[in-house]
């Protein structure tokens, strides 16, 4: 319930959509008959306008997402390394079917990632963990990574693939089972550096400490330019953002994350394991 929930929640209060309904219901207002009303939906447009000019002229959506991609900065990675996992969510599974190919998306650097690094390190498990979080469509993407791998050029034949989870926990629970992570193993993590505080969080939370190894930055490190003109591209950023804090905060209330905003440990899990995190 809480999956559905969460789903039809998100469509009505991400920042383009919130918008333009608060547009449309002010617009639908000006028609009425009633004063009062007709001037709460002039309030409703002029914020819906000015909210619009905001993302449109300043980079909200770095701001936003910039604290998120500099959490965790990518770290040289340790020489011996037990296993790497990769979170879905860089292949559209109905563009794949539709189009018969596997169609990556904005999140391919994490394919690219798990190739290069199944190649650097050849005796390590890989985990590819993913289904389909949507509400409908009946898609996993395991079959359509597959392809997606052997086209980076990685041997899917040592990809465990994990295609039930519907989300990060899930991700994370299911994919603990299906590699049989031992204490002292040292694994490395593998998704977007703007997803990566709430994943970090969510894996020590389950008991298995990563070794972050963020991709897919959307923002630059300097934060310019400090003024843009472009709508589309900052409510893009800024939609991936905002859900990204408020998952944050979602899951830290679920008691689903080791703190409100992960941070790196003063040392990373580097063979101590569970019992470094205090987990066991």
């Amino acid at each position: 319930m809480d999956f559905i929930l969460s789903k039809v929640l998100w469509r009505l209060v991400q920042p383009g959509n919130a918008l333009a309904l608060l547009l449309v219901l002010g617009a639908v207002l000006l028609f009425s008959r009633h004063d009062g009303r007709r001037r709460f939906g002039r309030g409703m447009v002029a914020v819906s306008a000015v909210g619009f000019f905001v993302f449109a002229l300043f980079p909200v959506g770095t701001w936003l997402g910039r604290p998120l991609e500099d959490r965790f900065p990518r770290t040289e990675l340790p020489a011996q390394v037990d296993g790497i996992i990769m979170l879905g969510g860089a292949v559209t599974p109905p563009l794949a079917v539709s189009r018969g190919e596997p169609s990556v998306n904005d999140a391919a650097e994490r394919v690219l990632a798990m190739a290069e690094l199944g190649r650097r390190y050849p005796d390590a498990k890989l985990v590819f963990t993913g289904g389909y979080g949507a509400l409908w469509g009946d898609y996993s993407e395991g079959e359509f990574m597959r392809a997606a791998l052997e086209q980076a050029g990685l041997d899917t034949g040592r990809v465990l693939f994990e295609g039930e989870s519907r989300n990060t926990w899930e991700n994370a629970v299911l994919s603990r089972d299906l590699a049989a992570v031992k204490p002292g193993e040292t694994w490395v993590l593998i998704t977007s550096a703007w997803h990566m505080p709430r994943s970090v969080g969510i894996f020590r939370r389950v008991g298995w400490p990563v070794v972050p190894y963020p991709v897919d930055y959307r923002t630059r490190a300097d934060g310019k330019p400090p003024v843009v003109f472009d709508l589309a591209d900052n409510l893009d950023k800024g939609t991936v953002a905002a859900r990204e804090w408020i998952g944050l905060l979602a899951y830290h209330l679920m008691g689903r994350t080791d703190a409100l905003f992960p941070a790196p440990l003063t040392a990373e899990p580097d063979g101590k394991g569970l019992a470094a995190l205090g987990l066991r």
